[in-house]
């Protein structure tokens, strides 16, 4: 009876302490963590030493499936492999491109928070091919769309030699047949180096290990555009071959490769795509234009329907809101994409949407809109929602309703045997993929399950409020009140 009266006690305590006990479901916790910065620190300019590696099979737009590891000398020298293949496991090699060039860090972008422009200088260019049939395919690039000097790249007849390296770009002898690969090393142009503590896995161990990832600028949705686009965005990030996560598997293989012995990651199988659930982003996350932004979703698999937040902000770190977008509808049955192995096609329809303004700047940008174009004229204030179903979208935020897009998903396993949903790369040029010709055949950063079907009743608390404050300052979350906390004391005191 005692100890029943302390418990009491204690749980009163804390109903009465100043700062009130708080429950959040996990979606809201990664949520919450991402906003606080994720305990992410990033350098300008980056210190790029060493060498770089890609922490998984890579897929470009295309799609190209690839891995690459780049060594960065301290006197401004770099060499990069590229390593491509069949497959989007990267198990099936199908050539290799070695790298040599010079790279020159400049000012912090204007255009980009957060990142560093920089000048390059590519020295040599060389391909190694794993197979005859790369070989041949390759050559018939070359040799139909180069330019002088390159298309007698190879003769239609040239037998595979393994180990073979053929030299697409010289500096000195001015040649360049790279244009056929759809290769740019643009890429360059756009640095930024993030570092993170992670705590140790094993549970023995106390305390964290340094995680270096470096963010090289993206490539251009359309193929036709990637020779000279100029990045404003990332791709999937590579991480440090000394301060990597742990466990990494595909970092040991990549390292230890060369042109020579391309790495050759474990075959993966298919995973049936299996959306029901909560997701959330892993990192705050940057799209081409400049956006900031981090995303959760929810998907309803016995009615095939969804809803999706998408909270975007003016910095790097995803700190400073500056407006959020809750959207709704349905999706169709995916089926196995014809175009990207592994990938799974849908459709989604996009029926509902709400907009909350988080800044001065945006609720005069809303204000300023042509009048019936995004919800009631001169009505917008900072926190507070307003749907734009009647409007049919907002204009001034791209958005129309309703409105179909075609996607591109895949889901996955990581080494921590978290679920993980890719979905389709959005167009570079800002549009929607609204139309099959425009389906994507590349995919954003990965989603991570943050609750299950079973899970879903624990999205109760509304992520609008995300961001808002109370009147202390403190970020609005519901405490467990303080009736609930004395019943909660009556009852263990019926026990005894």
């Amino acid at each position: 009876m005692v100890r029943s009266w302390w418990l009491a006690g204690l749980l009163v305590a804390c109903a009465a302490a100043e700062q009130p006990l708080r429950w959040e479901p996990r979606c809201r916790q990664q949520l919450r963590h991402l906003q606080d910065g994720a305990g992410i620190a990033a350098r300008l300019p980056p210190r790029l030493e060493g060498r770089w590696v890609s922490t998984g099979c890579e897929v470009r737009p295309g799609p190209e499936f690839l891995t690459r590891s780049y060594l960065f000398y301290a006197n401004r020298l770099f060499k990069a492999y590229q390593f491509y293949y069949w497959d989007p496991s990267c198990h099936e090699p199908s050539y290799s491109l070695v790298i040599k060039g010079k790279l020159r860090l400049r000012q912090a972008s204007w255009i980009t928070r957060g990142a560093t422009e920089a000048d390059y200088h590519l020295h040599k260019v060389g391909i190694v091919f794993h197979s005859q049939k790369a070989m041949q395919e390759v050559a018939s690039w070359i040799n139909q769309t180069s330019g002088k000097g390159c298309s007698g790249f190879l003769p239609p007849g040239r037998t595979w030699a393994p180990g073979a390296l053929y030299e697409l770009l010289s500096a000195k002898t001015e040649r360049d047949c790279t244009a056929a690969l759809g290769f740019a090393m643009h890429e360059l142009s756009l640095v930024r180096v993030e570092k993170h503590y992670q705590p140790l896995l094993q549970p023995q161990q106390s305390g964290s290990q340094l995680v270096e990832e470096l963010y090289l600028g993206d490539i251009h949705t359309e193929w036709g555009e990637r020779l000279h686009y100029r990045p404003t965005g990332y791709q999937r990030p590579m991480q440090s071959a000394l301060h990597h996560v742990h466990p990494c598997p595909a970092c040991g293989i990549i390292y230890r490769a060369d042109e020579h012995h391309p790495p050759i990651l474990p075959s993966r199988a298919q995973l049936s795509m299996q959306l029901s659930g909560s997701w959330v982003s892993t990192h705050c996350e940057v799209r081409p234009a400049v956006l900031f932004l981090t995303r959760y979703f929810i998907f309803h698999g016995n009615n095939h329907t969804w809803e999706g937040y998408y909270y975007h902000y003016s910095d790097p770190l995803c700190k400073q809101p500056t407006f959020t977008i809750y959207a709704s509808g349905h999706y169709t049955q995916g089926i196995p994409s014809s175009k990207v192995r592994g990938g799974t096609e849908l459709a989604f329809k996009v029926t509902q949407a709400r907009v909350t303004p988080m800044d001065q700047v945006t609720v005069m940008m809303l204000n300023s809109s042509e009048p019936g174009s995004c919800g009631l004229t001169s009505s917008w204030s900072a926190g507070v929602e307003q749907d734009i179903t009647p409007t049919n979208g907002c204009l001034a935020l791209g958005i129309k309703l309703p409105h179909t897009e075609y996607e591109l998903f895949k889901t996955e396993h990581d080494t921590k045997d978290r679920s993980l949903l890719y979905v389709g790369e959005r167009p570079t040029d800002g549009s929607s993929p609204d139309s099959p010709d425009k389906r994507p055949t590349s995919y954003q950063a990965p989603l991570v399950q943050c609750a299950g079907a079973s899970e879903e009743f624990s999205n109760y608390v509304s992520l609008k409020y995300l961001g808002r404050k109370d009147a202390n300052g403190n970020e609005a979350l519901k405490p467990l009140p303080v009736a609930f906390l004395l019943f909660l004391a009556l009852l263990f005191l019926g026990w005894d």
